[in-house]
């Protein structure tokens, strides 16, 4: 079940939401916290029930090592074989394929058909229930009833593609929680799911019409032209961003209006001055993961120099894996690594460059990074970088000719472009217009939500109409980009 689906928004959220606050009014926090869990299982189970027992397992197993944990007195014992078993589960699911594929290529044999179907979530349940245990290990996170501590993992809300919350910070909003809906949560919280929802279906799902042609083709071994490279990578850079910002602010908005506070996921990343600061501003829940769970673990930059660098690298390659079972995505891990050496080299020598560069040479530096995130092969980002720097020629429409001669010269007209022809309803000046308008957004303005009250309300009256078109008529609802991981 899709939060940008008919289905979700007008039958299981005032389902459950009536459910809930009607089951808090009659039978208090519990029972409300029991309809949580319930409607949580419903909605994980919705596209293959067969996987609940998976889910459920994993809660229920994870909080018995903790309990015995907390009971033992070799708590690090129970802790590595806590971690071991999810870290086990995951990689079966997940990378099982990989490994035998690559293991198969080496021996020259055919890649074995494994047939593991992938569980939804499971890499952003594991990583929740890691923290789970880690911080319990440490003392961090206080004790808590099996209830409180499944609808901390199974929250619909964050289920399937996060944010990564923290148990301290989760857990005990449960466990206080007096089971009532507040009209000012519920309201709040409707506007912040509009305004995700509404960057999802108007801007993301529009702007896939231009990214997915252009991979599409150097997935199928066509070159691409110099514009339509950049035009796929363009669409694809703003269209990661409103497709996974909209589904972090669904995720805030779904827990606030039930009076849980989730922590914010994004903070206009694509204005970062730097790479460290793109990540403190882009997928901030995974990125602090990735910092406190592993950097840190590992020895953070306590070690000296060369192991700091180490450090960096190794997590950035394993931050690229747990996207996807694919080398394409270590290397996407492995560029930003290098990216975070470079930029930590560089502040040795104490040089700043004017803010307008180095936000430029940030900014081209993540979409170039993009290019392994999204291809569906390392031939197929090999061809999507050659297109780049002009490999693969020049191509613009007639209209743009007949309008600027002078271009004839050094590009060959066409008809229509290829990414333009997959559009359908688009033409040149609106399909350029609605990139230039995301990018626009993305590089002038802060995260919508973040805005004061004034600003998030006319944002939500201009694009509540649009929303509602797009959610009412759309043909089907196109999944969220993390969905996949």
């Amino acid at each position: 079940m899709l939060f940008n689906s008919a289905l979700f928004v007008f039958g299981f959220l005032p389902v459950f939401l009536a459910g809930f606050a009607l089951a808090g009014r009659i039978a208090g926090a519990r029972a409300a916290l029991g309809v949580l869990l319930l409607a949580s299982l419903v909605f994980y189970g919705w596209w293959k029930p067969v996987l609940l027992p998976l889910l459920a397992g994993s809660i229920l197993g994870n909080y018995l090592v903790a309990g015995a944990m907390r009971r033992s007195r070799r708590k690090r014992g129970w802790l590595v074989g806590g971690l071991a078993a999810n870290l086990l589960l995951l990689g079966w699911f997940k990378y099982a394929g990989l490994l035998a594929a690559s293991g198969a290529a080496l021996l020259g044999l055919p890649a074995p058909a494994l047939c593991i179907l992938l569980p939804l979530g499971i890499s952003f349940f594991t990583f929740q229930q890691v923290m789970y245990l880690v911080d319990t290990a440490r003392g961090e996170v206080p004790e808590c009833g099996f209830l409180d501590y499944a609808c901390f993992v199974a929250f619909f809300a964050h289920l399937i593609a996060g944010p990564i919350v923290r148990p301290g910070e989760i857990i005990p909003q449960f466990a206080r929680h007096r089971g009532r809906v507040r009209q000012e949560d519920l309201a709040c919280g409707i506007e912040i799911f509009l305004l995700g929802l509404g960057k999802k279906l108007v801007l993301a799902d529009s702007l896939a019409r231009f990214a997915d042609p252009g991979f599409a083709a150097a997935a199928a071994g066509h070159s691409l032209s110099l514009i339509e490279a950049w035009v796929a990578l363009l669409a694809y850079g703003a269209q990661i961003y409103f497709d996974f910002s909209g589904y972090s602010d669904m995720a805030i908005g779904l827990a606030r209006m039930i009076g849980i506070g989730f922590p914010l996921n994004f903070r206009s990343p694509y204005q970062a001055g730097d790479i460290s600061d793109f990540w403190r501003r882009w997928n901030i829940t995974l990125s602090f993961f990735l910092r406190d769970y592993l950097y840190i673990p590992l020895g953070g930059n306590r070690r000296g120099e060369a192991r700091r660098n180490l450090n960096l690298m190794i997590t950035m390659l394993l931050g690229g894996l747990w996207h996807g079972a694919a080398w394409s995505f270590m290397l996407w891990g492995g560029l930003h690594g290098l990216y975070l050496v470079i930029h930590h080299q560089w502040r040795r020598f104490g040089t700043r460059l004017p803010r307008l560069v180095a936000q430029g040479l940030t900014l081209l530096a993540v979409l170039l990074a993009w290019v392994p995130f999204r291809a569906e092969s390392l031939s197929a980002c090999r061809i999507v970088l050659r297109g780049l720097v002009g490999a693969g020629g020049m191509l613009l429409p007639n209209q743009i000719i007949a309008a600027i001669p002078a271009l004839g010269a050094i590009a060959r007209p066409v008809a229509v472009l290829p990414w333009l022809g997959a559009a359908r309803t688009m033409s040149v000046v609106q399909g350029s217009a609605l990139i230039a308008l995301a990018w626009g957004i993305m590089l002038g303005a802060r995260d919508i939500h973040t805005l004061g009250g004034r600003g998030r309300g006319l944002a939500l009256i201009a694009g509540f109409a649009f929303t509602a078109q797009a959610l009412i008529f759309a043909p089907y609802a196109r999944p969220f980009i993390y969905f996949q991981f």
